[in-house]
């Protein structure tokens, strides 16, 4: 089994106050969960720049490797006007 940890870093220019910026974290943790990702807002107090951790088991690195590309593939298409930048580790 690998644990996998990543840090979602999520900039968010079109958003001016905290409660646009929890509606979008709110989007996107839910569309996490449901790809059985634990989902955490690890966010600070400026509303133009979010920050997400999760954290999933796969049954080896190609996997793990594989579902961080599905997640990519999942923001680009279901969020295309923000930048977000994934940083993982697999143990």
């Amino acid at each position: 089994m690998t644990l996998t940890y990543a840090t979602l870093t999520i900039d968010l220019p079109y958003v001016s106050s905290k409660k646009g910026r929890r509606a979008v974290l709110n989007s996107i943790k839910e569309r996490l969960s449901a790809m059985n990702c634990s989902v955490m807002d690890i966010s600070g107090e400026y509303p133009k720049e979010a920050q997400i951790a999760i954290s999933f088991l796969s049954p080896d690195e190609q996997s793990a490797r594989q579902k961080i590309e599905k997640i990519e593939t999942m923001l680009a298409s279901r969020f295309p006007d923000i930048e977000v930048v994934i940083d993982y580790e697999s143990l």
